[in-house]
């Protein structure tokens, strides 16, 4: 009798998905066995007492293991998922498994570097990876396959005019997130959480690119390999454009490390990279690249040149803006490429049967973008207004000890340098330390320092971590009813 991997493996063969992705749902613990064997890898532990910022280390990538023993990850989740913990989860093994695709070094003479290199890199970790990585892209990207329809006939010339729409649209929409920061608190901490936010996708930039320039497909291989060596700074390391992201970062005041800030990243900026990799990796979904790769390109005309001046408004003159400019230039001509000559020459050399796999690549990162965005915005939101409500969230706790208010205060006691990796609540939480004290964090930067009576309102899929500076720590997180969170929102 075969074993439920090996009948995985046997349907994988018979080129069907939905079989593969029924079996394993069929059989959540035997693709939990295999991830469990991938994330229990050394360089993916928990993080450490001291462990905020990963510096000097690309290949060390903390994941919460406890979670993910019990998070199944064998469903779809919907769009609505795609800033849940599970999401962040998927997300951060799944960037794991496409990078060790890529080639990493250890930036000094470093005995825990090159550790760290031979395991990220181990031989057995890439074949655990493949085993549950398309469970893992099914989980993360497959909504989008009913999410996103097209009606009506759709010919070379309709698929120009609609793709030179988009011109407009991204010009009118290209400053939503920058008025955001703007209009933060603190725009200058508000800016740098951005800039950490394209770090994990920028200090690689255009790898997952460099999938597809590989074999032969005739010229449309050549034009795209220009797009690639633009990204790379033709050969010149200075204008690189990932080194000039490091610029950006360095002037502020930031690190530029790869993955430094790898507990700040939301789920959906990780779901951004993941899925030009998902795209790219497969080729198969080659189509759908060429349309979110016409996406990018045109709306990076609009929303670095609105980035640009939005990071010299919050971080000063001093700010080296040279990437976002040099995008807002140079993206014209990759979106005059990205349709001239790779879609076009591709619809007439193939037919119109190929446009709806361009048109859902367009739309899939039009969708995955947004969602993003939006993200991001409420996580300044955030960490904006975790001050103001806490005289409400000490209000509704009064409400809770006194009996009033019914619900379970789940309480954990943990010693000193416990730290909770950074992680994501699906429902909205209030935190309220009992005794002992920790280190709070709802962004990059100095954390906020809780004490005893000190009570905090966590709202439902926000990214944060703490640890815990005394001997002992001992805290609640009951679980505040929709209602009432409610009331929280609109006193923010």
């Amino acid at each position: 009798m075969n074993t439920p991997i090996e009948s995985y493996i046997r349907s994988a063969l018979q080129f069907d998905p939905g079989l593969r992705y029924e079996l394993f749902a069929q059989h959540p613990d035997e693709f939990k066995h295999y991830l469990q064997l991938y994330a229990e890898n050394p360089v993916f532990e928990d993080a450490q007492d001291r462990e905020v910022l990963i510096e000097n280390n690309p290949f060390r990538r903390p994941l919460r293991l406890h979670d993910i023993a019990r998070q199944d990850f064998t469903g779809r989740l919907d769009k609505d998922g795609l800033t849940s913990n599970l999401a962040l989860s998927a997300n951060r093994i799944l960037l794991n498994i496409y990078e060790s695709d890529l080639l990493f070094l250890p930036p000094a003479v470093s005995e825990t570097g090159w550790r760290d290199f031979a395991r990220f890199y181990d031989p057995t970790s890439k074949v655990l990876g493949e085993i549950v990585r398309p469970v893992l892209e099914n989980h993360l990207f497959g909504f989008l396959e009913d999410e996103i329809e097209f009606s009506g006939p759709w010919t070379a010339n309709v698929l120009k005019d609609y793709f030179l729409s988009w011109h407009d649209t991204c010009r009118s929409a290209s400053g939503e997130v920058a008025t955001a920061i703007l209009a933060a608190n603190n725009p200058r901490e508000a800016a740098r959480f951005f800039l950490i936010q394209l770090a994990g996708d920028y200090l690689t930039e255009a790898s997952a690119m460099g999938r597809n320039v590989l074999g032969n497909y005739g010229s449309g291989l050549s034009e795209l390999f220009k797009v690639l060596i633009d990204e790379y700074g033709n050969g010149v390391h200075e204008a690189k454009h990932s080194t000039l992201y490091e610029g950006t970062l360095k002037s502020a005041g930031l690190h530029s490390g790869i993955h430094t800030y790898w507990q700040f990243y939301l789920p959906t900026s990780i779901l951004l990279v993941n899925y030009f990799h998902y795209v790219s990796k497969n080729h198969s979904r080659y189509f759908r690249y060429l349309g979110a790769l016409y996406n990018t390109e045109v709306s990076l005309i609009y929303a670095t040149k609105s980035q640009s001046e939005m990071l010299r408004t919050a971080l000063g003159p001093a700010v080296d803006t040279r990437y976002f400019d040099e995008h807002t230039h140079i993206d014209r001509f990759h979106g005059e490429m990205a349709f001239d000559r790779l879609i076009s020459p591709a619809v007439e050399r193939y037919g119109t049967a190929i446009i709806p796999e361009i048109l859902r690549g367009f739309e899939e990162w039009r969708l995955l973008q947004a969602a993003a965005d939006s993200d991001l915005v409420e996580q300044i939101r955030f960490f904006d207004t975790i001050q103001s409500t806490r005289v409400k969230a000490e209000q509704l706790y009064g409400t809770i000890r006194s009996g009033a208010l019914q619900v379970d205060l789940e309480t954990f006691v943990e010693g000193f340098g416990e730290r909770s990796t950074t992680h994501i609540h699906d429902d909205d939480r209030l935190l309220v330390i009992e005794r002992g004290e920790m280190d709070f964090w709802p962004r990059h930067g100095d954390p906020m320092h809780v004490r005893p009576g000190d009570v905090l309102f966590i709202p439902r899929t926000r990214l944060h971590g703490s640890v815990v500076t005394t001997p002992e720590c001992v805290y609640h997180q009951p679980i505040v009813p929709a209602g009432l969170a409610r009331d929280f929102q609109r006193a923010q």
